[in-house]
């Protein structure tokens, strides 16, 4: 009998916070977010016949390889050399900023318990429930799915940290809804925008509504963030969607020339409250000084980032 989805998950978070062994939720989750990661793109693309696959996996950089590396000494290093790098290297949309050290001794231990704590991460992936290769058209969204089950109850151990919330589905579909968005208003060329994207989900829920493979973009402040906003598109099948890092009110990356870019729709959870929102920016009078005309409306208050 197949396993429940939902119990799937429930399984998979209890398997990785067994094994966290004191390390704190946030940065633990990189090493278990990049597992299901790799694991879904062998999956899906390591016997890919594609001529142009959306995700390359290089020979010798898939999950089967990590597998073999369980016991090793050197499984750390070999992982970040042998299997992240190229990654990188062959998929220009991936930064090493996207993936934690996977030899980092400090969070991991070192010699006998950074091999056992990576052994152990390894083995919970190896599943047969988790298996994507043998259902690739039905059930398309399993571990996308579950990568999102996954940072929500991460970013709930985390707590608030760094003035990041993790927008719940529920919100999130309603946004969607909300901007009127949907299949008979969209296409290919239909743009969506959040500047403040945090993993991507309340994108990816827009494309959701809109039934169609749109165009995505979004800033994410967080460069470990915007990582997995990107392994996020990838894993929901937008290999295509651009998320770049950086601070949007002081340093915003999508432009046309010297101009904003504008988009179909935009939406976003901002960072409440933000104490230090207007860092870098010298604004005067009537938004005076912010080279985008963005605050002729009026200066928000210095505590406010949200409405900045």
């Amino acid at each position: 009998m197949a396993l429940k989805k939902s119990d799937l998950y429930s399984s998979l978070w209890a398997s990785c916070d067994e094994l966290r062994g004191g390390m704190d939720a946030s940065q633990y989750k990189d090493y278990v977010l990049f597992m299901l990661f790799i694991k879904y793109i062998s999956d899906k693309y390591g016997d890919s016949k594609d001529f142009a696959p959306p995700v390359v996996i290089p020979k010798g950089a898939s999950f089967k390889d990590m597998v073999a590396l369980k016991g090793r000494d050197d499984i750390g290093d070999k992982i970040n050399t042998q299997v992240i790098q190229p990654l990188i290297d062959a998929n220009s949309r991936l930064a090493r900023s996207d993936f934690p050290d996977f030899n980092d001794s400090n969070k991991l231990g070192d010699g006998a318990q950074k091999v056992e704590k990576l052994g152990n991460l390894i083995a919970i992936f190896e599943n047969p429930a988790l298996d994507f290769s043998k259902n690739r058209a039905e059930n398309d969204d399993i571990l996308g799915d579950a990568y999102e089950y996954l940072m929500r109850h991460f970013a709930t151990e985390s707590g608030k940290s760094k003035g990041q919330f993790y927008t719940p589905s529920e919100v999130s579909r309603i946004m969607a809804k909300a901007i009127g968005i949907s299949p008979a208003n969209s296409k290919a060329a239909t743009t969506a925008y959040d500047p403040t994207c945090g993993s991507g989900s309340l994108l990816l829920k827009v494309a959701a509504e809109a039934g169609k493979h749109i165009t995505l973009e979004g800033q994410e402040k967080d460069v470990t963030t915007a990582g997995l906003a990107r392994m996020n598109m990838i894993l929901h099948d937008f290999p295509t969607a651009n998320v770049l890092s950086g601070n949007t009110l002081y340093d915003p990356k999508f432009k046309d020339g010297e101009l904003l870019r504008t988009y179909d729709y935009v939406v976003a959870n901002p960072p409440f409250s933000d104490k230090t929102w207007s860092t870098g920016l010298t604004l005067g009078e009537g938004g005076s000084g912010d080279r985008f005309q963005r605050f002729t409306w009026g200066v928000p208050p210095k505590k406010q980032g949200d409405y900045a």
